[in-house]
């Protein structure tokens, strides 16, 4: 048997497929959206674990002793910020927020941020929200150790490894797609250094 859990940002939907990819359960747990000012969209990640527990609880009635993979997907560019303890800082800065406008456009008029990535730098990309928080919460940027999308938080939790995947990376507005790496550049122009 395998799972497959989705974390959307209006719920969290897990499904749990036979070896014959049949599906023998399905569940789904909702998931709100907090909006503290006009343009914010957060969500606290230990809403996502509550989810999840409640997803698994609900596809355990056919027994998941059996279960031999998790697969994983869910929204992107959110920047869930944790400390040196994998403690979560703040709620989860989600991919339609557009706090940081502002930092999108600095970066995107760097060149070197198009020519490495590809993309044009929006709002809802990850670096420009980490340079919002650089510059408008210094106390909590000083205590940031780890940078996780929504889902690799949630892979976390399931497996303790702090790991993400290309597809997800090249929406960070960090990662050199040519390469196929992330780029020192691009994250010292945003405050950070690899780690």
């Amino acid at each position: 048997m395998y799972i497959g859990l989705d974390l959307g940002t209006s719920g969290l939907k897990g499904v749990l497929i036979g070896e014959d990819q049949t599906v023998l359960a399905e569940a789904t747990a909702p998931l709100t959206v907090s909006r503290p000012h006009e343009g914010w969209s957060e969500q606290a990640p230990s809403d996502w674990i509550s989810a999840a527990e409640a997803v698994l609880d609900q596809l355990a009635v056919t027994g998941l002793g059996a279960v031999r993979g998790i697969g994983l997907s869910g929204h992107m560019h959110g920047a869930t910020l944790l400390d040196a303890a994998n403690q979560v800082l703040r709620p989860c800065i989600l991919w339609n927020d557009t706090r940081s406008h502002a930092e999108a456009a600095a970066l995107d008029a760097n060149p070197i941020f198009r020519h490495l990535t590809g993309n044009i730098v929006f709002p809802g990309f990850t670096a420009p929200k980490l340079d919002w928080v650089r510059k408008h919460e210094p106390a909590l940027w000083n205590r940031v150790a780890k940078i996780l999308l929504p889902k690799d938080y949630l892979r976390l939790w399931l497996t303790g490894d702090h790991v993400g995947e290309m597809s997800d990376a090249a929406g960070t507005s960090w990662l050199d797609t040519a390469r196929r790496d992330w780029s020192d550049d691009l994250l010292q122009a945003t405050g950070l250094t690899r780690a």
